[in-house]
């Protein structure tokens, strides 16, 4: 039959097993499937009862197989082309179903599907406890701050983020950070303000050449920064929670002897201790780090307060990393020199924002990730795990971190 382009062989008492639950499936008046993980049996075993039970029973499961059906939901109609290009990659298999569901529906719908993609839709424990059916939570990315992962573990779902250092992301995130730095430094906006006025040779703007870059978190996205930095002549500084021991010394600086290439991308090196050090030597600092209680709102006053006068501020990782009172306040001082965010407090962000009235402050709509590149390798990963899925196979291979 068309439908199984993967070979498996049904034991006889797995057979039963789904001879079984199709009946209380349907007399439950749902569907066969909502009812089994349907892992089926890759190994050989031969049926120890009548050969024209294991027959019919043969037919009873080839029939349900082929109406077995993987629905993958993605929640929200933000980012459009996660699904549209998931639902391309798949579109030779129709036993995977791709939705798009408004996010104040999905608690209506969440039943219904085996995977879910959430975006920027958050799924709490209650939502969780709806999702009778689902298999796996998959982020189109690495940002899981909105999952209850306990829930989706009491639940037995697994919880996965899409690492963007196999994908193209994090290498997209790190352009964007770039495209913004040399926004700041150049000026955009008094830019677009000089050509209204039909003037020439102005503003005068700044080189990255020479400048002490702070990455603040020197994860998938700061590595690949760091390695395009490289060429621009910058010195580089780094914060991570741990680094190899070779790499520093006591006082958490660097050593002269780096243990691997990645070290070599750094000039110093430091964890949480090193915070306001290196943001008072930094000329720009750039926000890699994922949102969680213990980064939340690390970008405060104090932190501000210890940056240079007229340093620069870049933002690509998310919006509550950064204290917005504070940042508001030194923006209005002098003290902080601009701002460049692709992600925000709120999103989508109130494009009335006072924040956005000062003219060293630049925004784009939260797409440093979304490229051709890492939204094509995506949307193959979550095909992959929905075809693995739907043959019983383990998700292991498909690009996925799962973290639970």
């Amino acid at each position: 039959m068309e439908f199984l382009k993967y070979p498996l062989v049904l034991s006889y008492q797995y057979l039963t097993h789904l001879n079984s639950t199709y009946c209380k499936a349907e007399h439950n008046g749902g569907q066969a499937h909502q009812a089994t993980d349907f892992y089926l049996l890759r190994e050989t075993e031969y049926p120890t009862g009548n050969s024209a039970d294991f027959s019919r029973m043969g037919e009873a499961a080839a029939e349900m197989i082929s109406d077995y059906v993987i629905n993958v939901l993605f929640c929200g109609h933000e980012y459009p082309t996660s699904t549209n290009y998931t639902r391309e990659y798949l579109k030779g298999y129709p036993f995977i179903k791709v939705d798009e569901v408004a996010q104040d529906e999905v608690a209506d719908v969440i039943h219904r599907y085996d995977i879910c993609v959430p975006k920027h839709k958050r799924l709490d424990a209650k939502l969780i406890s709806k999702a009778v059916n689902m298999k796996l939570i998959v982020q189109y990315g690495v940002g899981l701050e909105g999952v209850d992962i306990d829930a989706a573990t009491e639940s037995s779902i697994k919880v996965a983020r899409i690492p963007g250092s196999g994908t193209g992301n994090s290498a997209s995130c790190a352009e964007m950070a770039i495209y913004l730095m040399l926004g700041l430094l150049r000026k955009q906006k008094e830019m677009e303000a000089v050509l209204k006025q039909k003037k020439l040779g102005m503003p005068m703007g700044e080189t990255l050449l020479g400048k002490t870059v702070f990455i603040l978190g020197f994860g998938s996205i700061g590595v690949d920064l760091a390695k395009r930095l490289r060429v621009f002549g910058v010195k580089i500084l780094a914060t991570k929670r741990s680094w190899s021991s070779k790499s520093l010394q006591s006082n958490g600086t660097c050593t002269n002897a780096p243990s691997d290439e990645v070290d070599q991308l750094v000039d110093k090196k430091g964890g949480t201790e090193s915070l306001y050090d290196f943001a008072a030597e930094a000329d720009i600092v750039v926000t890699c780090l994922t949102l969680n209680s213990e980064t939340a709102g690390i970008v405060d006053g104090k932190f501000l307060s210890s940056m240079k006068k007229g340093a620069l501020l870049v933002n690509i990782a998310r919006g509550g990393l950064l204290d917005y009172d504070s940042v508001y306040q030194q923006l209005e001082s002098g003290h902080l020199g601009g701002l460049a965010m692709d992600v925000a407090w709120t999103e989508p962000f109130d494009p009335e924002d006072p924040i956005l009235k000062f003219p060293n402050v630049l925004i784009t709509p939260h797409l440093a990730g979304i490229t051709e590149l890492s939204y094509r390798s995506m949307a193959k990963v979550v095909g992959d795990c929905a075809l693995r899925l739907h043959a019983g196979k383990p998700l292991a291979g498909t690009g996925i971190q799962i973290v639970n």
